[in-house]
This record gives C-alpha cells, structure tokens and sequence, in this order.
C-alpha cells in the first residue's frame, strides 16, 4: 500500500504544479507586438551607439599611444643621453682638474728640488 500512494502524491503534485504555472502566466502582462518592436529597435540604437563610442575610444587610444609612446621614447631617449654627455663632461672636467693639480704639485717638487740644489750648490762654494 505504501508504495501506491507514493506515485499518486507524486501525480497530483505535479498537476498543482502545472496548474499554479498556468495560474501565473494568466497573471502576466503581455507586451503588445508594436511595444515589442519599438523596444526592440530602442535596444539596437542603444547598442550601435556604443559600439561607435567604443570604436572611437580605440582609436583615438591607438592613435594616442602610437605617436604619444614613440614621442615619449625619444624624449626620454634624448634626455637620458644629453644626462650622460653632462656626467662625460663633467667626470673630464674632474680629471682635468686632478691632472693641473697634479702637474702643478710636481711642479712644486721640481721646483723645491730646484732650489735645495742652488741652495747645496752656493753652500758648497761658500765652504770651498
């Protein structure tokens, strides 16, 4: 008995169900053909437009990036190079200056030795 009732249960459920459905669709309001047109082509204009603005954005943003990034580059490029023709410079200029300083301290040398030797030399006169 018990596994006859299951089926029947199961039976009427399933026509409640369909019944509550139908129930629910008859509480629906419908969209007359003419709404269902104009809604339609309002969604297609919609749609159109954006795409549009989309194909727009991407080219003024390849346009952008095709002359804007390569200016960049050279920009950065020619400014980056005239940095280090400033560090060159700049570095040469060091030595240069290391090099005078250094010419002018054995100059100093040579010019002391210079003078001890006159200094020995009139000593040694002096002493003959």
């Amino acid at each position: 008995m018990g596994k006859n009732d299951k089926p029947e249960k199961q039976s009427k459920k399933q026509r409640s169900f369909w019944k509550d459905f139908k129930a629910e669709l008859k509480k629906v309001i419908w969209p007359t053909r003419s709404q269902v047109v104009n809604n339609t082509i309002i969604v297609i204009i919609i749609v159109l437009i954006i795409t549009a603005i989309c194909f727009v954005l991407d080219l003024a943003f390849e346009a952008l990036n095709t002359y804007g990034i390569d200016n960049l580059k050279s920009m950065v490029q020619s400014s980056v190079s005239e940095t280090n023709e400033v560090e060159n410079q700049d570095s040469n200029s060091t030595e240069d200056s290391n090099n005078v300083a250094d010419s002018n301290s054995s100059q100093e040398n040579v010019n002391n030795s210079n003078e001890t030797d006159s200094t020995n030399i009139t000593n040694n006169n002096v002493t003959e």
